[in-house]
């Protein structure tokens, strides 16, 4: 007897590229957005604009999605504002590594003790850790959130806590969990 396995389809769509704050982003088109499989963080690997990325697809806090366009694929893609972006994503279970901000980074080899805890969680699991300790713009906060996480850790915790994984948590680009720009 065969089963038949489940092979993610790929999302197909174009969209403008966006600058806020700075920084530009490509939001998903709703139907795009509603394909894929979680309204939270979605790891996918693909094309944007023939460039091949794998990458962690970002809720808006309005059942939606973005990309981050980084510095590396900004400059492969040549794009200005408002160009025009193929894209081609299939989600996948397979997370790239997160980077790991500096002032956790130090937290952690300070806690040695913590060395294979964090290899040991899953990439899903540090993306959540470094999402929830950035998701703040105030530096005592970020503070208070690196001890917790180290703390959490030692005691066992592999998540970090009920925040809401549908929210946009990028300081820079949200407002009260929500992408900014959307009404």
């Amino acid at each position: 007897m065969s089963t038949k396995r489940n092979t993610p389809t790929a999302i197909t769509f174009s969209t403008q590229l966006e600058i806020i704050n700075s920084r530009p982003i490509l939001r998903l088109p709703a139907d795009a957005s509603a394909d894929l499989p979680s309204r939270g963080q979605v790891a996918a690997h693909g094309q944007v604009g023939g460039v091949d990325v794998t990458t962690v697809v970002e809720p808006d806090g309005m059942r939606g999605h973005w990309i981050n366009v980084t510095d590396e694929l900004s400059a492969k893609l040549g794009a200005d504002h408002a160009d025009t972006v193929d894209v081609s994503l299939t989600p996948t279970k397979e997370w790239p590594e997160t980077s790991i901000p500096a002032d956790f980074a130090a937290a952690l080899v300070d806690a040695a003790d913590l060395t294979e805890v964090w290899a040991g969680l899953t990439p899903m699991a540090r993306w959540e850790w470094v999402r929830w300790i950035q998701a703040t713009k105030n530096a005592d906060t970020r503070a208070r959130r690196v001890e917790v996480a180290i703390s959490k850790l030692e005691s066992g915790k592999r998540r970090p806590c009920c925040f809401d994984l549908s929210s946009c948590t990028d300081p820079e680009l949200a407002k009260s969990g929500k992408l900014l720009g959307i009404s």
